[in-house]
């Protein structure tokens, strides 16, 4: 099966809701993944405007044209 994501709602912080295409809800919290990062491309969505700017493409979540972006997989399994 293809998982896709649907829907994703900003929710605070920097924890967004994703909604997958077999139903699946979860709120992820990319916070530790963005505060642990080194690499300064990453690190500037610490700033919580850029962190909201995110689209969703193709059934994928991503930033400023896949500057950042996860494996869909990981992101329904609740993995960072």
């Amino acid at each position: 099966m293809v998982v896709s994501i649907e829907n994703a709602e900003y929710k605070g912080d920097y924890t967004i809701k994703l909604k997958f295409s077999d139903g699946i809800e979860r709120d992820i919290d990319f916070s530790n993944f963005l505060k642990n990062s080194k690499n300064p491309m990453t690190k500037k969505y610490l700033d919580k405007e850029l962190f909201k700017s995110f689209t969703i493409d193709y059934g994928d979540i991503n930033w400023n044209d896949y500057e950042m972006c996860f494996p869909i997989w990981d992101l329904h399994e609740g993995k960072i």
